[in-house]
């Protein structure tokens, strides 16, 4: 058996696996977005069977062999080869029972939790919860041995490879002082300029519906490849052929609908972007959820709440819905999208204040997975927490500790990949904006293609060749660097200059 039989063997084998979990993604797509409330409890058992049937192929005897045999010369192959083992030894630590016991009580949790928020009563969905944890740890112990790395580090390596808590932590403790400094200079400021204007509905669901299509279109999604509908809670799933994101209508303000819209096009794009011909192979993948959620938040936040980008929008909002003019003035608009508040809910916070929310769950995580905090105990230790980060108090579980998904849904370790990525995505405009001068200019016009063009380059392109840091680097001359997004925070809320 030649070399290069070997590796094609393996990548036989593994766009089988990819195109597994594919089918996974689109089952859990449909259970967020159309699948009956009675449909729950087989929609568990089947994702639960394609987990199992994707760990066994990821660990089947022969891989381990092929593994150690194959070699190549060519960069992506080998790169490709580097995620497979990693791929390998990950799935290899984990016992098939335990495989199929997490995906069961996820799924199982994630439904109660869904009644738990509505009613607001985490007692509902503590047992799961203490289950879903029981099992997390089990997984984290095991992944740990096999990688080398800390628990908590080897669930975070789930979602970002190449980051760590050790990496985080001083990152995260900067970014704390630098909002205790700058909070209260935006509040001074914001509370010396004119209120906003909230635009007076109501505004049609339909109305609502075609604009989101049409906005995500301009902003470069084909829908020849994507679906746009609606669920509970935003995101995107699918496949780089078929993405679907959704979003969530109310007749009395579109202002949600659409910045989640353009947020998960974002996603979508960078999903549509990755190398085809790496499609289903580890190499041809996203780069890491880091690095997605800079993707989305390059869209959302540099680009489409831009003055430029904003400046346009206001018209093509007025031609929808009419109404008084002036609330769709650019000034509005920024005061109205980009209004600071100190809240309890993380998805509706701000770009300022919204990494206060993340540092609270990377703390709490951390500390759950290291058996320091236990399921009882949280929501007083969510309340604590928040309250000494932006001196605030949520009035019910609903609005603390039941208000994410990921947790309920076993995804632990994933909540420092948004403020990773909302960095990122200020490091990539600055990068993007000194290399393509002409970016604002097509922003006012309502395009965002030569920014597009520029992260096809530059990140969507890249898949997985390279790392976290290392996209950075080539994209932008340097690695991570958390000074990137202070600059644009302090232009954009103090407008404070360079």
């Amino acid at each position: 058996m030649t070399t290069a039989s070997t590796y094609e063997r393996l990548a036989s084998r593994f766009r089988l696996i990819a195109t597994i979990g594919e089918c996974s993604s689109m089952l859990g797509w449909d259970a967020s977005a159309v699948m009956p409330p009675g449909g729950g409890g087989g929609r568990g058992d089947q994702l639960a069977v394609l987990a199992v049937l994707q760990h066994q192929h990821l660990t089947a005897p022969e891989i381990e062999a092929d593994l150690a045999a194959a070699e190549t010369s060519d960069p992506w192959e080998a790169a490709n080869l580097r995620l497979m083992r990693h791929a390998y030894t990950r799935a290899n630590a984990l016992p098939p029972d335990l495989v199929e016991a997490q995906a069961k009580a996820n799924s199982d949790c994630e439904k109660v939790w869904r009644v738990a928020r509505k009613n607001s009563d985490f007692g509902l969905v503590r047992p799961y919860l203490t289950e879903v944890l029981r099992l997390t740890r089990e997984g984290a112990a095991a992944l740990s041995d096999a990688l080398g790395l800390s628990p908590y580090d080897a669930l975070m390596d789930g979602h970002q490879q190449g980051i760590g808590a050790d990496d985080v932590v001083p990152i995260f403790a900067a970014y704390e002082e630098f909002l205790s400094t700058v909070l209260p200079e935006v509040e001074r400021y914001q509370a010396g300029q004119a209120d906003p204007v909230r635009p007076v509905g109501p505004f049609p669901i339909a109305a609502q519906q075609a604009l989101c299509r049409d906005l995500a279109q301009r902003l470069g999604l084909d829908f020849d490849h994507a679906r746009l509908d609606q669920s509970a809670h935003p995101f995107s799933g699918g496949t780089p052929t078929d993405v679907r994101i959704t979003t969530r209508y109310v007749e009395d303000d579109f202002t949600s609908a659409i910045l989640a819209v353009v947020h998960e096009t974002g996603h979508a794009l960078y999903e549509r972007g990755l190398p085809l011909a790496y499609a289903r192979l580890p190499v041809g993948e996203a780069a890491g959820m880091a690095v997605h959620e800079s993707q989305s938040l390059i869209v959302e936040m540099q680009a489409v709440r831009s003055d430029s980008f904003l400046g346009w929008l206001g018209g093509r909002l007025h031609e929808t819905f009419g109404g008084a003019p002036e609330s769709y003035r650019l000034e509005n608009l920024g005061r109205l999208w980009r209004r600071v508040q100190r809240s309890t809910i993380r998805v509706d916070a701000d770009e300022l204040t919204y990494p206060a929310h993340v540092i609270l769950r990377f703390r709490l995580e951390r500390a759950m997975i290291a058996g320091d905090l236990t399921i009882a105990d949280l929501p007083a230790a969510w309340n604590d927490g928040l309250c000494a980060l932006l001196g605030v108090t949520p009035p019910n579980d609903a609005q603390g500790c039941l208000q994410d998904i990921h947790w309920y849904d076993g995804a632990f370790g994933y909540f420092p990949s948004y403020t990773l990525g909302a960095m990122a995505a200020a490091q990539l405009m600055q990068a993007a904006r000194a290399q393509v001068p002409s970016i604002d200019e097509a922003f006012s016009r309502g395009d965002l293609s030569p920014l597009l063009a520029w992260l096809r380059i530059h990140v969507h392109g890249v898949g997985s060749r390279l790392d976290f840091n290392s996209i950075l680097e080539q994209a932008t001359g340097r690695k991570l660097d958390p000074t990137a997004f202070q600059v644009h925070l302090r232009q954009r809320y103090l407008r404070v200059k360079g």
